[in-house]
This record gives C-alpha cells, sequence and structure tokens, in this order.
C-alpha cells in the first residue's frame, strides 16, 4: 500500500484518538457536579477522575496562586505539546502499520490488534513529550525532576486503551473502504524455523525485563544503585518505570497457590508475545528495522494487556474499590514495552536474517 492510500485510514485514526481523549478530558468537570456520587460510589469516583485527570484541559486550580497566569500559560502548553504528540505518533505508526500490515482478507485481525496496542504508545509519547512544561507548571521545576517524570510517563491512563480501540476500528474500516486490489498485498517468505527462532530470541529478551530485572532484588538494585546530581538526582524511579515490565518476588508469606497464579499471568504474556512474533513476519507486505521494532513494540503492548487482564480477574478488588477497579492496571509498564520492543524487535531481526541463511544453505546443500 502506497503512503498516499495508507495516509487517509491513517489521519482519520489520529483524529478519533485525539479527538476521544479531548472528549475524555473535558469530561473530568462533570465529576465535580453536586449529585455525581448519587451515581457513582466514591471509589469509582476517584478511579475515574484518575483516569481523566491526564487529558484534563482546564487548569487545575492547584497551581500557584502568586504567578498563577504564568503558570497557567505553562499547564496550557503542556496540554497542547500533548495532543499534538499524540496525533502525531499515532498517525505516523498507523500509517507505518497499515501499509505493512494492511488490513487484506487473513490480515485484518492482526493489523487491529496492531493499531490497539500503539494507540496506548502514542499516549505515552504524548505524556513524556509534555512532561517538561507540566512539571513547570506546577512552580517546582527544579526538583525532583526524574521521580516526577517518572510519574508522568506512566500517567497517561487506561482511557487511552478504549479510546485507542474504537480509533483502531476506525482506522480498518477506513482503510478497507479505500484500498484497492486488496488481495494482491504481499506476504513475506520467512521459512518457518527462522520464524521460531526469531520468536524465542525476541521473546528471550522480553523476559529479561519480564523475569529477571522485574524481580524484587535486581529491581532494587536498578532503583538504589544509579545517583546523580542536581537535575539528574534521584533517577532510580525512572529507570524501574522504562526497564521493569513487571514485578515480583519469592513467595514468602504469600500462599504458594495464589504466588503462581499470579506467575502465570507472566507466562500468559510470554505466550503471546512469543505467538505474536512467531506470526508476525509471515503477516508484514516487507521486512525492516523499522518494522520489526514497531511490530514488535505492538506485540509487546498486548502482552502486557492480556497479562493486566488476567490479574484483574484474580485479584477480587472490585467488590472493595468499584468495578472500575478491574481495568486501572491497563495501560501500565507501556515505557519498558517501548524499550524492550525495541531491542526485542532489533534481536529477533537478526535472528531471521540468520536463520533464513541457514535454511537457505540446508535447502541448496540437499
Amino acid at each position: 500500500m502506497t503512503h498516499r492510500r495508507a495516509a487517509i485510514p491513517a489521519l482519520a485514526g489520529a483524529l478519533s484518538l485525539t479527538l476521544l481523549l479531548w472528549w475524555a478530558g473535558a469530561s473530568a468537570q462533570a465529576l465535580e457536579l453536586r449529585g455525581t456520587t448519587n451515581l457513582l460510589d466514591i471509589q469509582s469516583m476517584n478511579e475515574l477522575r484518575r483516569w481523566l485527570t491526564p487529558w484534563a484541559y482546564d487548569t487545575p486550580a492547584t497551581l500557584l496562586s502568586g504567578d498563577g497566569a504564568q503558570y497557567s500559560a505553562l499547564h496550557l502548553t503542556a496540554m497542547q505539546v500533548r495532543f499534538v504528540v499524540v496525533f502525531v505518533a499515532f498517525l505516523a505508526g498507523a500509517l507505518h502499520l497499515v501499509r505493512r500490515v494492511p488490513p487484506t482478507p487473513g490480515r485484518t485481525p492482526a493489523t487491529l490488534l496492531a493499531l490497539w496496542a500503539w494507540g496506548p504508545v502514542a499516549g505515552t509519547l504524548a505524556v513524556v513529550a509534555s512532561a517538561p512544561w507540566l512539571i513547570a507548571s506546577a512552580g517546582r521545576g527544579s526538583f525532583r525532576v526524574l521521580p516526577r517524570l517518572a510519574g508522568l510517563s506512566e500517567s497517561s491512563g487506561p482511557v487511552v486503551v478504549f479510546a485507542a480501540l474504537v480509533s483502531s476500528l476506525v482506522t480498518v474500516v477506513v482503510a478497507r473502504t479505500t484500498m484497492k486490489d486488496a488481495d494482491a498485498a504481499p506476504r513475506s517468505e520467512v521459512p518457518p524455523r527462522a520464524a521460531r527462532l526469531a520468536a524465542s530470541v525476541g521473546t528471550a529478551v522480553i523476559a529479561l525485563s519480564l523475569v529477571v530485572l522485574s524481580y524484587e532484588a535486581v529491581a532494587a538494585w536498578i532503583q538504589t544503585s544509579f545517583g546523580g546530581r542536581g537535575l539528574l538526582s534521584e533517577p532510580g524511579d525512572l529507570l524501574r518505570q522504562w526497564l521493569l515490565l513487571g514485578g515480583w518476588s519469592a513467595p514468602g508469606r504469600t500462599p504458594f497457590g495464589e504466588w503462581l497464579l499470579y506467575r502465570a499471568c507472566d507466562v500468559v504474556m510470554l505466550v503471546v508475545v512469543w505467538w505474536g512474533l512467531r506470526l508476525m513476519p509471515r503477516l508484514l507486505t516487507r521486512i525492516t528495522v523499522l518494522t520489526m521494532a514497531v511490530g514488535t513494540i505492538c506485540v509487546t503492548v498486548l502482552g502486557l494487556l492480556a497479562r493486566q487482564v488476567v490479574q484483574a480477574t484474580m485479584d477480587g478488588t472490585a467488590s472493595i474499590w468499584g468495578p472500575l477497579s478491574l481495568f486501572s492496571r491497563l495501560g501500565e509498564g507501556v515505557p519498558a514495552a517501548l524499550v524492550f520492543g525495541t531491542l526485542a524487535g532489533l534481536a529477533g531481526l537478526v535472528a531471521l536474517r540468520w536463520g533464513g541463511t541457514r535454511d537457505a544453505t540446508d535447502g541448496s546443500a540437499g
């Protein structure tokens, strides 16, 4: 698919995502209306407020009153940057995905899932890009910058996951209506053994973060062993945010059966990642460095979402914190998925090339 033909659905998806997030942020004011607690319990209302606040365009009342105009302007600039970046980031990702995984028969579910996974990535990039202005708007621009940046990088919220699902549907529907010669889109010829090798190597890179770095003792070492001064002091929280896809420890006081169930969630994620990486090369029209990196990031985010959904069914917190708590963890871990998804994609590409070369050598020798 050409850039011109892919640009129309990508633009439709980016516009729909940006408008949905703007609408969600504008709806945050409704939670302050009298009588809201009669409709929602206090726990659900607080949870919903947490979802919507990162996309609320209005200036918060917590800004300093002495220089209110200046800090309000910084907050306004931060939100402008946030919405522009989420639009551009989703547009760029959707444009590439629609070209390399066009929604032809047999590919449409993969295209939909990839676009859905790219939505939280665009949201994370947006909140990170707007973080400097948002930090400065609080009046403490030189105080604990890295820990506050770590908190903001994870603040896009579950609302992006739901908005991205709608936007991915819009993108796929528009792409199907604008495509011509849909059945003519080529598929990459990848030997099965090379695809399995690439999937195993990529999954091993993801497991490095999910299993090794996320272990309690290793995570604590990452958080406390790196120092800095001035604006670069206390980088531990930021490193954990961008390096750890999960968190786990030995059973300890937790019953072994319950501990094992939570480790099964990690297994679910790794299975989803391996299966996605196994299928991805055959779905692509062309295998490139950028395509493997973007595709692996999307597969990693899908694995995270699957893990979080399974965990939500086992937590049993809905009766205490309200039904919205079931979805409170959706979208977590995306910064680390960006880092290790990119590394896993590059490693998988090397394994794919090497495995394909070996298959070709074995075939010629036979």
